[in-house]
Order: C-alpha cells, then structure tokens, then sequence
C-alpha cells in the first residue's frame, strides 16, 4: 500500500479536501486503485449531531455513516462508495483506546497517547486503506489521507506525531507528503508573498514530517523566481512546487495537476512509474469546458435555515450542477431564508420580506432541503404551497419531503392542525410520525440513514398520489 497525506497549513478552507480529491482523479487517471481517508481532529464521534453552521454539511454514506462533507467529495470526484471508517476522528480512536483499557488489554500499563492513542491511530490506517471501496476485489493501490485542520493546531497534534511515525515506518517509497499552504497577493503591493508558506513548512518539519510536493493556493499562478524562493527556504524541489490558482469550477484542479506534472511528482515519491499511465482525462476536460460555457440560465429557489453558509447544502449543490450541465443549463441558486418568507417578518422587517418571496416568485425550481428544529418551518410550508398552487417544480429533501406533505394535508384534506409529531407530539393529525426504532434521548446515530432496500407490500388501500 502507498499513502498519500494532504495537509494544510496558514488558514483553514484551503481547498484541502478538493485537492486530495484531485489528487486521486490523477492517480486514477494514471491507471492505479485509489482509496480516500479523511481524519477529523474534534471530539465528536463523527459529524451526525454537530451544525451546519459550525462544520458545513453532514455527509450521509451508504452504510448510514455521518461524516465529514469532504467524503463527498471524494466520492464524486473518485466513484467510490465509502464506509463510516473511512472517517476517523479522535473521538473514535479514543473511545476504542478507552474501551481496550477497561477491558484490560493493556494489561495494567499506563495508558498515554504515545504509544497508545498514536499506535491505534496508525493501526486505523492501515485496516481502513485495506478496504476496497470501488466495487472492486482487494485492497487499492493508493491511499489519499486527508489531515483535518492546519498544522500547528493543538487538536491535531496526536495525529501529526501517529504520521511521522507511520511515514518512518512505512519509508520513503511508500509515502507521500503534500502540504496545500496560502501564498497571499497583498493589494497594496501586488506581490505574492511566500513567508506564511515558509513558517508553515517549517513547524511541519518541526513537528517531524517534511512536504514532498508543496501545493500553493493563490489568485494567480506563481512566478518563477517565488517557485525558487520557495524551493530554497521550505527544501521542496521547484518541480515539486504546484500552483493551485483561482479557476472557474472545481472541475479544472485535477487539470492544473497534470499539466504541472504533479502526477509525475507523485510516482516518483511512491515509486510507482513502472506501473502507470500517463493521465489523459478527457472526460475531465469536456466537463469543465462544458461548465464555463453554459449561459441559458435555470433559477432554483433554495429554500432553508442555513442559507448563510453554502457548504451546508454542498451534495444539493452539486447535485443541482450536475443535473444542470446534462440539461445544457447554467446554474443559478437562489437563497431563500425560510423565516424571511413568514408573516412575522412581514411585519418587523417588509422589505426583506419582500426580497425573499420576489426570488421565490422569479424561481423555475423550489427546493427546500433537510434541517432540524421548528424554526423556518413556517416559511417552508408556505414556500411548498406557492409551488403546489402555481405549478413550478418543487423538491422536498428529509425535512422538505415532510413539508410538502404537512402543506397537501391542511390545504388540501382541511386537516388545519395536520403537523409532524417532530413539532408538535401532541397533534390530532399526525401526518409525519416518529420512527418506532429513534431515540428521544440521544440524538447521534439514531435516524434511518443510508441506502435501503424499500420493500411494498399489498394493501387493501388505495392511495392515489399527485
């Protein structure tokens, strides 16, 4: 097995989980079995209970695992169908460290991070790179680490020194390190400056693991004599130094990788040119070209609580870009706050009132997507009774699918006080209930999720659906 590590230095939101991501098209395109782990630092056990404010969008996998909205991009870039291990956080390592100590295992040592939390961190590695995630038998060639956070954090650091020790361990044919750091274009002056990079490189190295490709985010491709710069201050070769500059969609980065030839960056630190390819991606090519020449536009509504925050609703996104460029449409989304479309804010505050259902009524599609709590519930409803009424599109995702059917009921059947049991326990017409096997009490890991086998049974009912 090989490994690649992505980390990420200066600031957060880098693009870390679209570079590794790319970095697998490229490997792939090079004709290798590619496999993808992204490690979390916070303490929660996996993202299913945290908000979309705080982390982006909780990413639901086949087998009902929560995680990390980077595991969807690595599925859509790469094909593959993940599992819930394929996202560890230290939550998880430390639960089966503690589980293991009150069972006795270590019989009676002192339980410390080193070795302990570090060993089961790099023993994690290895089980989770050896299942195969691409429909395919046996283990993938390649395995892209993704480290959560930057380097210098303090709730990574257990994980940065279980890396060091695994690229030892493991050699120097066997592992990669590719570090994404920012290089900033300061207005006043104009020039890329490469001193957040260096700082960053070096309390890498000082923590025990040093860059073999340096991946640099700017708004611009790098100047030469700033490659040599900082080739000689962070010990990276100037071949090995890839810019990731500012591009019109996503779809464009595996492109900048190959053309930069960090594919070849990336075989000869694996020791791998006896058995690739060289990348064509043509499919690639097509689709982003496709994407930037788009101009009939489809305007989609998007109707939630969370609209402040886009990475909330990133799979919807995505979704919704992929379904556009197939019907030759260019894409324009439309966030609508749900409490803006609601009475009380017709009161307090019009002219947004106004705005929010001026971009419903100009809107070809609705979509409310999933959400928890009672707030916006409101201004969702209404939003799925202007869509049933006027006959524009509308889809309901988890909480918006639950919408539609509290709207159809009181507007349709008079059932005024029809509500889901979520809002209101003490309803008459329930139309929405609690799942018989959820809990009440916990809420991480208690919702049905994932992908299910949907089994219809006769019934002397009929049900017709419009």
């Amino acid at each position: 097995m090989k490994y690649v590590l992505v980390t990420g230095g200066v600031v957060s939101g880098l693009g870390k989980g679209v570079t590794a991501s790319s970095i697998g098209v490229v490997l792939k395109a090079c004709g290798l079995r590619v496999t993808s782990i992204k490690i979390d630092p916070y303490l929660n056990t996996d993202a299913g209970t945290m908000s979309p404010f705080e982390h982006g969008e909780v990413f639901v996998l086949d087998d009902g695992g929560e995680v990390d909205l980077d595991l969807g991009n690595y599925e859509r870039f790469l094909d593959l169908k993940l599992t819930r291990d394929n996202n560890i956080t230290t939550g998880k390592i430390y639960r089966s460290v503690i589980d293991k100590e009150r069972k006795g295992d270590y019989l009676g040592k002192t339980v410390q991070v080193v070795p302990h939390i570090t060993d089961a961190i790099q023993e994690c590695i290895e089980r989770v790179a050896m299942i195969p995630v691409d429909g395919k038998e046996g283990p993938a060639n390649v395995c892209v680490i993704e480290l959560g956070g930057t380097i210098g954090d303090i709730e990574s650091m257990p994980f940065i020194e279980a890396l060091g020790q695994f690229s030892h361990r493991v050699g120097p044919g066997n592992f990669c390190l590719v570090h994404v750091s920012l290089v900033p274009v300061l207005n006043v002056v104009g020039e890329q400056k490469t001193k957040p990079t260096q700082h960053s490189v070096r309390g890498l190295r000082g923590l025990g693991l040093t860059p073999n490709i340096l991946a640099c985010r700017s708004v611009k491709p790098l100047d030469e004599n700033v490659k040599e710069k900082l080739s000689q201050f962070c010990h990276v070769q100037a071949a090995n130094i890839i810019t990731l500059y500012d591009v019109t969609n996503i779809w464009h980065i595996p492109l900048l990788l190959r053309d930069q030839k960090a594919h070849e960056a990336l075989l000869r630190g694996l020791n791998l040119h006896g058995v690739a390819v060289e990348p064509m991606l043509e499919e690639w090519t097509a689709r982003a070209e496709i994407c930037d020449t788009l101009q009939n536009p489809v305007r989609i509504a998007m109707v939630g609580k969370y609209t402040g925050l886009s990475d909330s609703y990133l799979s919807v996104l995505k979704a919704l870009l992929h379904a556009s460029i197939a019907c030759c449409q260019k894409l324009v989304v439309d966030w609508v706050p749900a409490t803006d479309l609601e009475d009380t804010t017709a009161k307090e505050e019009p002219n947004i009132y106004e705005a929010a259902w001026n971009l419903l009524k100009g809107a070809d599609g609705i979509l409310v997507p999933g959400g928890f709590g009672d707030r916006g519930v409101q201004g969702k409803i209404l939003a799925a009774k202007y869509a049933r009424e006027n006959s524009i599109p509308y889809l309901g995702i988890c909480l918006g699918m639950q919408i539609a059917v509290i709207e159809f009921a009181r507007s349709v059947l008079k059932l005024e006080d029809a509500n889901s049991t979520e809002f209101d326990p003490d309803t008459s017409n329930p139309c929405v209930i609690f799942m018989p096997e959820g809990s009440k009490t916990h809420m991480g890991g208690t919702m049905r999720l994932g992908s299910r086998r949907t089994y219809f049974q006769k019934s002397l009912m009929c049900f017709e659906f419009y």
